[in-house]
């Protein structure tokens, strides 16, 4: 196994202690802000940007890459707050959807506006424009690199 080099270990490290720090001061602040969680903020925001405020459990689950044991307490935790209810499908009697509440279509179009302008002062505004470009061809390549292997991966289980 070939160990990493000098400009490899940097890169990586700073990676991750970007992503830890990065995820650390957005969810203090959005906490302070709005009294949500970042995976309150990201249900919340993930159904907010549907035209009905709905999802099927699974899609919430796609949209937001998570486990669906995950998602199943993040949805009941909130539910029991009043920020979302879970309904059975109607079409599919198996399955069920994740809706806004009007409280918690509230909390979130409170939230948002704040948490985007602090994502921007943390983040957006340190970068150049080149910088970003990079960032995002980076992000595309590593996640595409991934989804082969995870699809190659998969084929092979089968």
């Amino acid at each position: 196994m070939k160990e990493l080099d000098e400009r490899e270990r940097r890169a990586w490290s700073g990676l991750l202690r970007m992503q830890d720090d990065l995820r650390r001061h957005i969810s203090r602040q959005l906490m302070q802000d709005s009294g949500l969680s970042w995976a309150d903020f990201a249900v919340l925001f993930g159904l907010f940007q549907q035209p009905d405020g709905r999802l099927r459990v699974f899609e919430l689950r796609d949209l937001l890459r998570w486990e669906k044991t995950r998602l199943i307490h993040q949805v009941s935790r909130m539910a029991t707050r009043g920020l979302i209810e879970r309904h059975a499908c109607q079409d599919d009697s198996r399955g069920s959807v994740v809706a806004l509440t009007e409280a918690g279509r509230e909390i979130i179009q409170a939230a948002a506006p704040r948490h985007l302008q602090d994502i921007r002062e943390v983040f957006f505004d340190v970068l150049s424009p080149r910088q970003l470009d990079v960032l995002a061809d980076v992000a595309e390549a590593v996640l595409d690199n991934i989804d082969e292997k995870d699809g190659r991966e998969s084929d092979l289980a089968e």
